[in-house]
């Protein structure tokens, strides 16, 4: 594990204080297209919220904000390559909790700092995820788990980040099953493979899973916090369903940040333009029929927020004892 005290006081700082550039400079910027990098492939939560966002900028810019997908190695491929762009404002990353947060704390080795090489714009959305197997699977959360003990090491599960991953890890944990990890790159893999039987239960975000759920090709068990699933309203929280309290609140977010040292005037640009963006209840319905709830923030309310998320996971992780590859 790595302490991020200082570093994470540096990150505020450099917030705070980045330089500005010449006013003519982020008065006419951009002048040519920009390109925002989700890090997961087309078709899961990051990818449709960074593409309904890069749509209005682009409107309100009169340049494109174009979507490139390069999903990999839990995010850390597209983040080693944006911490190398040119600081100018014209490539920016959507990031989730895995590539500032999580990433540092289970990777011995890192292609990327999270804190010294971007500087935070804002978040996006937070997305709640399920627990979900297919409809032919147990049809409560009780039935999974007792088919868990009573078959160990027999049960896959799978996820697409570190996050979901985790918080599969933990219910196994906690509900004293041992089961097969499988790996996907991102949501969409993840839930061909529950469609496919491939995988047992899946943890994963509801952008991806509900549409299938609410098709009654899967059954969602239970959600992994107390947030309202307008869907699904009877739905529980693994923490309840399954009474264990260790499972209470573990949720995916999504932001945009920028490569570290650009100019500040560029970074405000960017975050205000989503803040009025997310003034349209239109943009904000959207978003949330695609299972995401939209939430905004100032790039010192991100970085306190990366923060604070750290210092909650690194608790999670050293006392639950799992390791991640």
């Amino acid at each position: 594990m790595r302490s991020f005290a200082a570093l994470f006081a540096a990150f505020i700082v450099t917030c705070l204080c980045a330089g500005a550039p010449r006013a003519q400079d982020a008065a006419s910027w951009p002048n040519q297209p920009v390109r925002m990098v989700v890090p997961f492939p087309a078709g899961g939560p990051a990818d449709i919220v960074a593409r309904m966002v890069s749509e209005r900028l682009s409107q309100v810019w009169g340049q494109g904000v174009v979507v490139e997908n390069k999903p990999g190695a839990n995010t850390a491929i597209a983040a080693a390559q944006v911490a190398k762009a040119p600081a100018n404002g014209y490539t920016l990353l959507v990031v989730m909790d895995v590539t500032m947060v999580l990433n540092p704390l289970t990777s011995k080795t890192m292609s990327y700092d999270p804190i010294r090489d971007f500087d935070p714009i804002s978040l996006l959305a937070k997305n709640t995820s399920f627990l979900t197997v297919h409809v032919d699977g147990p049809k409560t959360l009780a039935e999974l788990i007792a088919k868990g003990r009573a078959n160990p090491g027999k049960l896959n599960f799978g996820a697409g980040i570190i996050t979901t991953r985790l918080a599969a890890e933990l219910f196994n944990k906690e509900m004293g099953i041992v089961a097969q990890y499988v790996p996907f790159q991102g949501s969409p893999p993840t839930v061909q493979a529950l469609l496919s039987k491939s995988v047992d239960y899946i943890v994963d975000g509801q952008a991806a899973s509900l549409p299938l759920i609410q098709s009654g090709l899967f059954r969602a068990l239970a959600k992994t916090n107390e947030g309202p699933v307008p869907a699904l309203p009877e739905l529980r929280s693994l923490a309840v369903e399954a009474g264990a309290p260790a499972l209470d609140d573990v949720s995916t977010w999504i932001g945009v940040v920028a490569p570290a040292g650009t100019p500040r005037a560029i970074i405000d640009k960017v975050q205000r333009e989503i803040a009025r963006a997310y003034d349209d209840p239109v943009l904000v319905d959207r978003i949330r029929k695609a299972g995401l709830n939209p939430v905004g923030a100032t790039p010192e309310s991100f970085a306190k927020f990366i923060q604070s998320e750290t210092k909650r996971w690194d608790k999670v992780v050293k006392e639950s004892g799992i390791e991640l590859n």
